[in-house]
């Protein structure tokens, strides 16, 4: 019979036992040693990825949302609810702010339960681990997922502080339908901020992250109410609220918002198209980009006026046209641009006219040429005969424009009465005597940059241009001559706040000022039935709508019809039209533009104070007779204060209307005087007022 061997722990086994331990220790402390190198040397990662960019208006209110294909938001720790975050520290990781980014008490209680189960139904994700898996890697369940999982979660702890990562676990968890972060889910399930939110909401919001389709209280209300029910008991039964508070969370009322898409609630699409674009310009990045950097945009857009436009626009144009509007309105003294509007329906046709459409100017070019006019020679009192005309060009050709309907005064009329009455042969003949050429470089020094023809009949706009050039172009009138930037964009900041642009305003003296301000005293002549001539002014059919003094110009093409005009406070510019060039045959299509206009200008202006364009020195005021061009006397049966350029004025009485004597003369012109004395009085009067 042999006998048992039994196993004697030697010396030698001690020695062997004692040095594969070492060997394991000290390859876990070398493996522990060098992946700790290994995420030092790697730095810090990024905490962030794509966030929402929110636009505002210029009184910093959110007039938009915009984002890629995931609505994001970012907002610090300190302006989220403590019931979110005594929420998710409950359901995710209690012992979140003691351990080193893995709860190994948890993992190994995690592992027993899955072994006696014999399957995965405990985790033991932290929320930096989690925090990890949102920013860099994807959901997969692979051992290679893991590792970097984990050499992620070592990084952010080394270099961030606890709160940091909590606040960014917060802002890019998923919380369903698109949504990612707390403050994404607040607005779409309860259209609140995050820091708004109470106790039974975010309980509500803490369950979903679990699986967001399961426990989404949009299509699952049931369960979602059943698992925030459980979370609220959890936070009761670990002290973090009392059973008063419980009570009350347990029995509030919750309100599901349905509304799933931002962007389809926000104010002035149009205007923040543009807003993007030129963000794309400042920043010189793509759009997309722009909408997902979590940048907070800064811009021009009033509210208020914005909302009038749109507002006539609809109460304007009959509902069942086809007919298209763009509109743009901006402060002239500094080129910010107020409202906008590109269209009559932006989900039907995101086209912005207002800026992308370039169309016939028509009669609004023919300040440019006045403007030049004025400059060579020409003053309102500069007389031209109004009657059919065949012009004879260069090449041999023949051109024969003329007036609308066919009305001429077959007699000279002022350069006063041509402009009110926007006169086509008075505008050819100044065109081709100061030479085409001229009219071309005067419109780019009024800011029009593209390509123009030097034709004789640019003079009638038959140049195309964009809404956006008319309204900068004739800002320059409204402001005495300086060229200022139209822009939409005052500042922008990234998530942080560091800006990133900041606009200052800069102003250049362009034009001469002198000249400017007598163009735009002529310009107001538009809406004075005393230059009446062969035909009414061109604005007298809104002239009635008008309680301030403007200063504009209509345009009508076949195909087009223009409005634009503009105080000492607002320029504003409106085209209507239809998109594919259909002819304007009705009165009432032809009309659309100058009743937009007039209603906008008098709604805009309302809170304003009212403001008179001031004479600049160097210009003199005489009581004008408008068809003869010569000093009015009482007999005269009209007569329009009109400004020159000093030593231009008329001195010869009108002897066409049985004038009384030199006497008249000197009493006109010293009413004339104190009528100016008042006006310039007048305008620094509202000035002080509007200031102090």
């Amino acid at each position: 019979m042999m006998r048992e061997k039994r196993f004697r722990l030697t010396g030698k086994h001690l020695k062997w036992l004692f040095f594969v331990s070492f060997l394991f220790f000290s390859g876990v402390f070398i493996m522990a040693i060098s992946i700790y190198f290994y995420s030092f040397l790697q730095g810090p990662p990024n905490l962030t990825n794509d966030q929402n960019t929110v636009i505002y208006d210029h009184d910093t209110k959110v007039i938009g949302v915009k984002h890629g294909e995931e609505n994001r938001y970012w907002v610090p720790i300190e302006e989220i609810s403590p019931y979110v975050k005594e929420a998710f520290l409950a359901t995710e990781d209690r012992n979140f702010y003691d351990h080193v980014g893995f709860d190994f008490k948890r993992i190994i209680g995690a592992a027993v339960e899955n072994v006696i189960a014999m399957n995965k139904v405990e985790g033991a994700s932290t929320i930096t681990q989690q925090y990890a898996r949102n920013l860099y890697l994807n959901h997969e369940k692979t051992w290679t997922r893991k590792w970097k999982e984990a050499l992620y979660a070592i990084r952010l702890e080394m270099f961030y502080e606890k709160d940091e990562i909590f606040e960014g676990y917060l802002n890019t968890i998923y919380f369903g339908h698109g949504n990612y972060g707390i403050e994404a889910a607040s607005r779409f399930y309860f259209q609140k901020e995050a820091e708004n939110l109470t106790l039974s909401e975010a309980a509500l919001l803490a369950s979903i992250p679990k699986g967001p389709s399961l426990y989404s209280p949009i299509t699952n209300l049931e369960r979602a109410m059943n698992r925030q029910q459980m979370i609220l008991t959890m936070l009761k039964n670990i002290g973090k609220i009392n059973q008063q508070q419980y009570e009350q969370a347990k029995q509030a009322e919750i309100v599901i918002a349905r509304n799933d898409n931002d962007e389809g609630r926000q104010i002035a699409p149009y205007f923040q198209d543009v807003v993007l674009h030129e963000a794309e310009k400042l920043l010189n990045i793509s759009k997309n980009k722009i909408r997902t950097s979590g940048y907070n945009i800064y811009t021009t857009l009033d509210v208020r006026k914005q909302e009038e436009l749109e507002r006539v626009v609809e109460e304007t144009i009959d509902e069942a046209s086809t007919i298209q509007v763009g509109a743009v309105s901006m402060n002239p003294e500094t080129g910010s641009v107020e409202a906008l509007i590109g269209g009559r329906d932006y989900e039907k046709s995101p086209y912005n006219r207002a800026v992308q459409a370039t169309r016939m100017a028509g009669s609004t070019f023919k300040p440019f040429l006045y403007y030049s006019a004025l400059k060579h020679g020409y003053t309102p009192a500069t007389a031209l005969e109004s009657k059919p005309t065949h012009f004879q060009l260069e090449d041999g050709s023949v051109y024969q424009p003329s007036n609308y309907n066919g009305y001429y005064a077959y007699s000279p009329i002022t350069l006063a009465q041509a402009l009110a009455l926007s006169d086509n042969i008075y505008a050819v003949k100044t065109n081709l005597f100061l030479n085409p050429e001229r009219l071309v470089e005067t419109a780019h020094e009024f800011g029009i940059e593209r390509p123009l023809p030097a034709v004789p009949s640019l003079a009638l706009g038959t140049a195309s241009v964009t809404v956006m050039d008319m309204a900068s172009s004739y800002s320059m009138m409204a402001n005495y001559g300086k060229k200022v930037t139209p822009h939409t964009i005052t500042k922008i900041t990234d998530a942080s706040g560091t800006v990133l642009y900041e606009r200052k305003i800069e102003t250049k003296q362009v034009l001469d000022e002198r000249y400017t301000f007598v163009l735009s005293h002529l310009m107001t002549g538009i809406f004075d039935e005393a230059l009446n001539g062969y035909s009414r002014v061109t604005g007298a059919a809104i002239n009635d709508q008008l309680t301030r003094e403007y200063a504009g110009k209509s345009g009508t093409t076949n195909t087009d019809s223009w409005m634009v005009g503009f105080s000492p406070q607002i320029v504003t510019a409106v085209w209507t039209g239809y998109d594919m060039n259909e002819p304007l045959n009705q009165i009432r299509e032809q009309v659309y533009a100058k009743e937009i206009w007039a209603q906008y200008m008098e709604r805009a202006h309302k809170p304003l104070p009212k403001k008179s364009f001031i004479p600049p020195d160097g210009v003199t005021p005489v009581y004008m007779d408008p068809q003869t061009g010569k000093l009015a006397t009482n007999a005269c049966p009209t007569k329009r204060l009109t400004y020159f350029i000093e030593g231009t004025e008329p001195r010869i009485l009108c002897e066409e209307h049985n004038h009384k004597g030199i006497e008249e003369k000197i009493e006109d012109q010293h009413q004339v005087d104190n009528e100016t004395k008042q006006n310039k009085e007048k305008g620094w009067r509202s000035w002080f007022d509007w200031l102090f």
